[in-house]
């Protein structure tokens, strides 16, 4: 189960550093003034505003947290469902269920207050 784990993290830790180079790729427009490609990321970074590329940020890097945080209650309840009455397997299972449950609720509960931070940012400011 550990090996699960260990992977389902470097996993969700490859997608958070590929993805950014993954959409620049997507993005990609060609200009024909000066027959280059030029990423369509740079430029929406360069003429956006601080507050709004942040909130951004944060909610991907809380996107990848509540992936993880599911993975954990799947592998909880896969490891229930093969536990086959066994009493520890089923205690183990219990408890990445409610480890599971209690980061997404902190996931959840995080990504509330840092809304509301950068929408108060946000009125205040305009």
């Amino acid at each position: 189960m550990k090996k699960i784990s260990k992977h389902l993290i470097s996993l969700a830790i490859l997608a958070f550093l590929v993805m950014p180079a993954f959409v620049a790729t997507t993005n990609a427009q060609f200009d024909p003034g000066l027959n280059q490609v030029q990423s369509g990321l740079n430029n929406s970074l360069s003429n956006t505003d601080p507050r709004t590329v942040i909130g951004r940020i944060i909610n991907m890097a809380l996107g990848f947290l509540g992936v993880i945080a599911v993975g954990i209650v799947l592998m909880g309840g896969f490891k229930w469902m093969t536990a086959g009455g066994n009493e520890e397997k089923t205690g183990e299972a219990k408890k990445l269920l409610g480890a599971g449950v209690i980061g997404l609720v902190i996931i959840l509960s995080a990504w509330a207050v840092a809304t509301f931070v950068i929408n108060s940012l946000n009125t205040a400011v305009n």
